[in-house]
C-alpha cells in the first residue's frame, strides 16, 4: 500500500525545494518517494530523506535525514542539539537528522549530503 504525499506548509516547501536544489545538484542523484516523502538515491541506495513536520519523521519540525558516520553524527548531535538529532529507525545505522529552519547552516548540510551520498555510492569490496 503506498503512503500519501505528506501535506507541506509554505515554510517546508520552501526547505524542501532548496533542499532539493542541492540533493539534485550532486552526479547520479534521482528523487524516489517513500513512505509519503521524497528521498535521493544513487544507484538505488537512500541517501538522504526529506522529513515532513508534520509527521513522526520531522516529529513537528521540518528536517532532513542523511546518511553519515555515527562517530560524525555523535559529534554534530552533541555539539548542536537544537540543529541535529538522532533520527528514528535509520539513527541506529549511523544516520543524522538535521533540522531545517531559519538557524540552518546550508554551506555544512551540503557538506553532509555530499558525505551522505559520497557513502552510499561507494562500491563495497567484494569478500574473496
Amino acid at each position: 500500500m503506498a503512503h500519501p504525499a505528506k501535506k507541506q506548509t509554505k515554510h517546508s516547501r520552501s526547505q524542501l525545494a532548496r533542499l532539493r536544489k542541492l540533493c539534485r545538484s550532486l552526479p547520479e542523484t534521482v528523487e524516489v518517494e517513500a513512505w509519503g516523502e521524497p528521498t535521493f538515491r544513487i544507484k538505488g541506495k537512500m541517501f538522504a530523506m526529506f522529513a515532513s513536520p508534520d509527521t513522526h519523521h520531522g516529529d513537528g519540525r521540518t528536517a532532513v535525514w542523511i546518511m553519515a558516520e555515527a562517530d560524525e553524527r555523535d559529534l554534530l548531535v552533541q555539539a548542536a542539539p537544537q540543529q541535529y538529532f538522532v533520527p528514528p529507525y535509520q539513527g541506529k545505522s549511523g544516520w543524522i537528522g538535521a533540522y531545517l529552519d531559519e538557524s540552518t547552516n546550508w554551506d555544512e548540510l551540503e557538506g553532509l549530503l555530499r558525505e551522505g551520498h559520497r557513502l552510499r555510492g561507494e562500491k563495497k569490496p567484494r569478500r574473496a
